[in-house]
């Protein structure tokens, strides 16, 4: 039925651009304000559906203005939004983002109608999950509704890629286990990995001894490493330089294209090297899923 199904977040992103991101207490001016659609799940199924990928989303937003603006930010991207659920009186989740001059960004979330994404909205989608070849994660919903998603995919043999961010001090060993492969940043992957001082192949080799079936670790402009489960030294996929405007939402653009080179069979490391080209293009626009970008735009 699809080639990505992503269970997670949607959120309502309010964007503001500053000279410079305030130190405590302190307050700095900024541009006007813009609204987009964002969260970390929504923005992996508009990656993939935008490259093409039978997308759908599995979330939860309020019968709200941002509910509305984010179910049509995934229409126009392509993804199936029939899995959608519109809570009645609840408020949509939101992010408020800085960004500043050199595009990195500091994000606070609130994560309204996310929290209440339950683990019994995930079993009633059993079978949408069974019928999909790779389910996307990450945690920003509570963490019982992403271990049902996990147990749902094990019981049907889907394909999980995990995301542990916002990253937790310790990972569910059960997720862990399910991951192939484990996403995570260098932020994440150190402190997931206990490896305070390693290099990122270090943290990739800590991570899968700990269980994880496969690890993809992303760094930024300098691309990623992706070490498979039955590698003995992982591959280095080095960055695509460009003129970065804007970061938000770039890991997650990764992460919706390596779910969907994955999807269509490729080897993790063919993945992440297109994973990371889509994340490229992103940064050079402003926002998270406005930036990303169409198989066409890629010449693919």
């Amino acid at each position: 039925m699809y080639d990505v199904l992503v269970v997670g977040s949607a959120n309502a992103d309010l964007m503001v651009r500053v000279e410079r991101r305030p130190g405590a207490g302190e307050t700095v001016p900024g541009t006007d304000l813009v609204e987009s659609a964002g969260g970390k799940g929504a923005n992996q199924a508009a990656a993939a559906a935008r490259l093409g990928a039978r997308t759908a989303l599995l979330a939860r937003v309020g019968d709200d203005a941002f509910g509305r603006l984010l179910l049509d930010a995934q229409r126009e991207a392509g993804t199936d939004v029939r899995h959608v659920l519109v809570e009645r009186g609840a408020r949509t989740g939101t992010a408020l983002i800085v960004v500043d001059p050199d595009g990195d960004n500091s994000i606070v979330v609130s994560p309204g109608a996310n929290a209440h994404l339950t683990p019994a909205d995930v079993r009633s989608s059993r079978e949408v999950i069974a019928a999909s070849a790779v389910l996307s994660l990450q945690l920003e919903i509570p963490p019982a509704t992403v271990a049902a998603a996990v147990d749902v995919a094990a019981e049907s043999g889907t394909r999980v890629v995990l995301n542990p961010s916002p990253v937790p001090d310790a990972l569910d060993a059960r997720l862990l286990a399910a991951a192939d492969p484990l996403v995570v940043n260098e932020h994440e992957a150190r402190r997931l990995s206990g490896v305070v001082d390693g290099t990122p192949a270090d943290w990739a080799r800590a991570l899968r001894e700990r269980g994880a079936r496969s690890v993809v670790v992303t760094l930024g402009g300098a691309g990623a490493l992706a070490l498979d489960a039955d590698a003995t030294e992982p591959v280095v996929v080095p960055g695509v330089e460009v003129e970065v405007v804007d970061t938000t939402g770039a890991g997650d653009a990764f992460t919706g294209a390596l779910a969907t080179r994955l999807a269509g069979g490729a080897a993790l490391d063919e993945a992440a090297r297109f994973a990371v080209r889509v994340a490229a293009a992103s940064v050079t626009r402003e926002g998270a899923q406005a930036s990303y970008p169409t198989a066409r735009e890629l010449g693919v």
